[in-house]
């Protein structure tokens, strides 16, 4: 998606402010309402699949499991957003362990330098992830290779393994079918930047479940 296709008014020549200010205004109000819709969308298709995920997730916790969170891009940010909000969560909340997998960068370089990028995150998974861990994935498209192969290897050691994707779900979508993924949230748009701010509410959402299911 082109920047002039996101904001026509400002390739659009020659035009006074007032125009210009009334086209950032509707463009921006046309945005909110788009992302508010999705929410709503995302909502209404899995209300009992977010609670039964955050059930399953605290259980792993309340059991000494961890966070293993992972993605690549903005993805990778959210996935440190996701960690950092498990583990400094602010006064009145539970911190739970947790860690965003591309954070480490040495470990992230080497892999990517000796043995593949699509083993980035597999690898990683592989050698510390445990039966009683979780592993978050969070791809935009739903196919990103080293996401589904990190995915892939949390499943294999039997850790619980939750997916965020966007469009309607690519190859993660496949995985969830085929019973290689236990919790898949797909945010239905083709908008990248729509699908990014609907997976951070999504996991936000996660997060205070968890936490809820956690008190006494």
């Amino acid at each position: 998606m082109s920047l002039e296709s996101l904001y026509p008014f400002l390739h659009a020549g020659a035009a006074d402010l007032e125009t210009l200010l009334s086209d950032v205004e509707r463009s921006t109000a046309e945005k909110v309402a788009e992302i508010e819709r999705l929410r709503a969308e995302v909502v209404a298709a899995d209300a009992e699949e977010l609670a039964e995920c955050a059930t399953a997730m605290a259980e792993r916790f309340a059991r000494g499991g961890r966070l293993l969170a992972f993605g690549n891009g903005g993805s990778r940010t959210d996935a440190a957003a996701v960690a950092a909000l498990c583990v400094a969560p602010g006064p009145g909340w539970r911190p739970l362990p947790a860690v965003a997998l591309a954070a480490d960068v040495a470990t992230l370089t080497a892999l990517a330098n000796d043995v593949g990028f699509d083993k980035v995150f597999a690898r990683p998974v592989a050698a510390a992830g445990r039966p009683v861990d979780i592993a978050l994935g969070l791809s935009t498209s739903g196919g990103s290779a080293n996401v589904l192969n990190g995915l892939a290897a949390a499943h294999d050691r039997g850790m619980l393994t939750v997916g965020l994707a966007g469009y309607s779900g690519g190859a993660m979508a496949e995985a969830a079918a085929q019973g290689r993924l236990d919790h898949l949230f797909v945010m239905p748009s083709v908008s990248v930047h729509r699908i990014q701010e609907a997976q951070t509410t999504t996991y936000h959402v996660l997060w205070e479940l968890v936490q809820q299911a956690l008190r006494p």
